[in-house]
């Protein structure tokens, strides 16, 4: 009985050693997922971090760029447009002048142009095909040529069949310097009450001017 009692520890002792030793695996492995999760975690926060925050736009704010190129600040908006008399280009010595003064109460588009400046060529067959819808809400188209020969611009209107009313600028460009404008094309949108509310440079595109004339309903 002895022997056997002796015999019977012998062959069950190993088994607390494989216990501890499976338990010990599991410990190593728990241990090993918690860095690892430690880890991801600690990378996800540095990731947030260092990644700048996207820029929100500003009440108001025009959210199309491609709309928002030429439409620029001027020191005349919110100011009342000033009041210019010029010839109109039609090919007559007794030309008729125009007088801005005479259409108060009506929106106002005014345009800068000239004959020799490549973009007013890009931009004139859209001004023709947006006159008709321009006229229909009411709204007053004028353009407004450099001091250059006449018969250069004379020739212009001809070749884009600009029927809206054109003006010729003095010869010191006195109605442009008035408004501004230092390069061509440029255009001024003013408000039923006389009031520059937009200036647009560059050669004026279909969303460019659906946001100014909405500018001209406020």
């Amino acid at each position: 009985m002895e022997d056997k009692s002796v015999t019977s520890d012998v062959v069950q002792a190993p088994q607390p050693i494989a216990v501890r030793k499976r338990s010990h695996k599991r410990s190593v492995t728990t241990f090993a997922l918690v860095s690892i999760v430690n880890v991801a975690l600690l990378v996800l926060l540095w990731t947030l971090l260092v990644t700048p925050a996207p820029k929100q736009s500003q009440p108001g704010a025009n959210t199309s760029s491609t709309a928002s190129l030429g439409d620029i600040g001027s020191p005349l908006i919110g100011k009342p447009a000033p009041d210019f008399t010029l010839l109109m280009l039609n090919g007559s010595a007794s030309a008729a002048k125009i007088d801005l003064a005479a259409f108060r109460g009506k929106p106002i588009i005014l345009n800068f142009w000239a004959s020799w400046c490549t973009p007013c060529n890009d931009e004139a067959a859209f001004l023709h095909k947006s006159w008709p819808g321009l006229k229909s809400q009411g709204i007053v188209l004028i353009g407004i040529d450099s001091a250059e020969n006449a018969s250069n611009a004379l020739k212009f209107m001809q070749k884009y069949a600009l029927s809206y009313p054109n003006v010729q600028d003095t010869i010191t460009s006195a109605t442009a310097s008035d408004y501004g404008v230092a390069g061509l094309p440029a255009t001024i949108f003013i408000d039923r009450k006389g009031v520059v509310v937009a200036k647009w440079i560059s050669a004026l595109n279909q969303q460019g001017l659906q946001l100014e004339v909405a500018k001209l309903a406020r």
